[in-house]
């Protein structure tokens, strides 16, 4: 089974799509952390977060430098999301911290707000990363790639 399929469906317009992608590099100019999107149709675990940690491991977000990536998780279809932020950020947050953005960014989905849902959620867990892990000048670069990655 491939973590990466190869037939990529975008669910969001052009336009949306660069609201999101505008709001991770936004975030990221002030914080050292790391924050992807992932998306995709349908969630083949039970539990979304199990996925999100696939996804994070597959992505290879452990490997930065103050383990302080964040991966956010989306089955559209299945209506199911997830936050996974590693250890660096999850020892400074807490579980209660991603619960908390997981029900909000739930509520935005409810109202069919999904490009909503996910702007927020990148600018709530971005704050969180600017507070812990703030950016320091000349010595943060981009770890890893600030785009959507699309599942099925």
């Amino acid at each position: 089974m491939r973590l990466f399929p190869s037939k990529v469906i975008h669910f969001f317009s052009p336009e949306e799509n660069e609201r999101i992608v505008a709001a991770i590099r936004e975030t990221e100019r002030r914080t050292s952390g790391e924050i992807r999107v992932y998306v995709e149709s349908r969630c083949r675990f039970v539990n979304p977060v199990d996925r999100a940690i696939e996804l994070f491991y597959g992505l290879q977000m452990d490997k930065t430098e103050q383990r302080n990536g964040v991966i956010i998780y989306v089955a559209i279809k299945d209506h199911q999301l997830a936050v996974y932020g590693d250890e660096g950020i999850h020892l400074r947050v807490g579980e209660a911290f991603w619960k908390s953005e997981v029900q909000q960014m739930l509520r935005s989905f409810s109202a069919s707000n999904q490009t909503e849902g996910l702007i927020q959620m990148v600018k709530h867990v971005g704050e969180a990363l600017c507070h812990h892990f703030p950016y320091s000048p000349g010595g943060d670069r981009n770890e890893l790639p600030d785009e959507i990655v699309f599942g099925k």
